[in-house]
């Protein structure tokens, strides 16, 4: 089958971006093209595949997030900032109401964080330490401390975003140790439900730097639900108040983020770009995964342009 897409970006996170409303897949072959679109040696080259879904109950649109392995998460807020753009764009609307996987998000269009940025803002939550809902096999919440049975000294603070986060403050990022945590949690040992997001976090003068190893994809230019939950973290260990507005950056970008803590319900605010890049068709056979001839229909360079000028 023919599938039109438009590659974006948020925070340098990017995606194959598909509307799915009129198309009967399932989620194993959904699985089968996002490890197609999302293979770096293929033709397009993503962290995952976002799709635009109908909306439910008082949703306006649906996203559905598959990873570059196949799996699908609970969410992506940086890839939801995309998802909105196009459930916007697709239906004249300016802010709405978005069913995610397990949860249901706010996103409204937002005036431009720099010239030429499209830009959104995205509010979930409730974050939280439970550790059933964090996917850590231990009896009580883990909040900066050390995780037993985790091959690190390190102190951790476990957030559900509702995907699953282990989030470490530290002076300087050790991209090696990350990596190497990373993998760990990948392998799906014992102590964790389902894996789990990795984020080593510096504090900056203005807010905080996060990189992230994230389940499914590997190290990553940003990740936004680790920057939603590294912001909460940061909250609920006294390194920032919470209400107030920061800059989070990381290796694609930065984001405005808000964590509102337990007065706020423990909501979660980001603001962010979300870049469309170019748009494209591509043959994909949903039994086999395998891909035919890409074709570009639409490049927006202007866009490109706009986000590197952030970037600097």
């Amino acid at each position: 089958m023919r599938i039109a897409f438009t590659k974006c970006h948020g925070s340098g996170n990017d995606f194959a971006l598909i509307d799915k409303r009129g198309l009967n897949l399932s989620d194993t072959e959904w699985g089968r093209i996002a490890r197609t679109l999302c293979d770096r040696n293929g033709p397009v080259g993503a962290d995952g595949l976002l799709l635009l879904g109908e909306g439910t109950g008082g949703a306006a649109f649906a996203q559905m997030v598959v990873n570059a392995d196949g799996s699908i998460p609970e969410t992506c807020l940086n890839g939801l900032r995309c998802t909105a753009r196009a459930g916007f764009e697709a239906l004249g609307i300016e802010a709405a109401a978005v069913r995610l996987k397990t949860s249901e998000a706010q996103v409204a269009h937002d005036p431009e964080l720099a010239p030429g940025v499209y830009t959104v803002r995205t509010t979930v939550g409730p974050a939280s330490t439970d550790p059933v809902a964090a996917g850590i096999n231990l009896p009580a919440p883990v909040i900066e401390a050390p995780v037993p049975g985790l091959p690190s000294d390190r102190n951790f603070t476990a957030v559900a975003m509702p995907n699953p986060h282990l989030i470490a403050f530290v002076d300087k990022v050790d991209v090696a140790e990350l990596t190497a945590l990373g993998d760990w949690c990948e392998a799906g040992p014992d102590l964790l439900a389902d894996r789990a997001n990795v984020s080593f976090v510096e504090l900056r003068p203005d807010g905080l730097y996060v990189h992230t190893y994230e389940r499914g994809v590997g190290l990553t230019n940003a990740c936004g639900t680790a920057m939603g939950a590294a912001t909460h973290a940061a909250g609920l260990t006294g390194r920032i108040p919470f209400g107030a507005w920061i800059t989070v950056y990381n290796p694609g970008g930065r984001v405005r983020v808000r964590a509102e803590g337990r007065e706020g319900g423990d909501r979660v605010t980001i603001a962010g770009n979300a870049t469309f890049e170019w748009d494209g068709e591509i043959e994909v056979d949903p039994a086999t995964g395998e891909a035919g001839a890409l074709t570009v229909t639409r490049r927006r360079d202007d866009e490109v342009a706009a986000w590197a000028a952030v970037r600097g």
